[in-house]
């Protein structure tokens, strides 16, 4: 199931975790809670449970912090 849960938790931070819009545009969430839930919601969906993705990626909350927290600093690292 592992390669399963890799291949899922991969395609959701690539489709669902985005950079803040620069310039004041409306932009991705930023809600940490938000965007857990919804993994969470969609992983089961897709017969993943949530101890799966712990085993996974450890902290599903943390690990999308840390995706998310990189994707914003990439995005401002490109702006300047």
């Amino acid at each position: 199931m592992s390669v399963k849960v890799r291949e899922f938790i991969d395609f959701w931070m690539q489709n669902s975790v985005h950079a803040a819009e620069q310039f004041g545009d409306p932009g991705a969430s930023q809600d940490v809670a938000e965007l857990t839930r919804r993994c969470i919601e969609m992983a089961k969906s897709e017969g993943i449970t949530e101890n799966a993705m712990r085993d996974e990626v450890g902290d599903v909350a943390e690990y999308i912090r840390g995706r998310l927290k990189a994707a914003n600093k990439s995005e401002s690292d490109r702006q300047k």
